[in-house]
């Protein structure tokens, strides 16, 4: 398997990003498809719209947040298969838009991916 990274949307896109996916439920504000760079858009992956609201991106719903995404994609299991026979043709960068850097969707599927 090829390296995953994270990044945020308003990094700008290098050449070592390889595939890029956007993780996000909603497109970001104020980013074109073109400064986006991404080469897919897979909205589905990303946190359901009731968990996203629900964690509303409180650190202290961290590990809660972490622990119900985590369920929500084991229940994807072909789209993660994808994500994985994507990763192992390079490298492959989640890119979400997320403030913080720590406690987003992209870390928690990070981690499930190779976990």
């Amino acid at each position: 398997m090829g390296p995953i990274r994270i990044k945020r949307i308003y990094e700008t896109a290098t050449d070592d990003d390889g595939f890029r996916v956007l993780v996000d439920r909603v497109w970001p504000r104020g980013i074109t498809r073109e400064k986006a760079a991404v080469d897919i858009w897979l909205k589905e992956i990303g946190p359901s719209t009731e968990l996203r609201k629900w964690f509303g991106h409180d650190p202290a719903r961290w590990d809660e947040f972490r622990l119900r995404y985590r369920l929500e994609l084991a229940a994807q299991p072909a789209l993660l298969e994808d994500f994985r026979e994507q990763a192992g043709k390079g490298a492959l960068t989640l890119v979400y838009s997320a403030h913080d850097e720590m406690h987003n969707q992209a870390v928690v599927l990070k981690e499930f991916l190779e976990g």
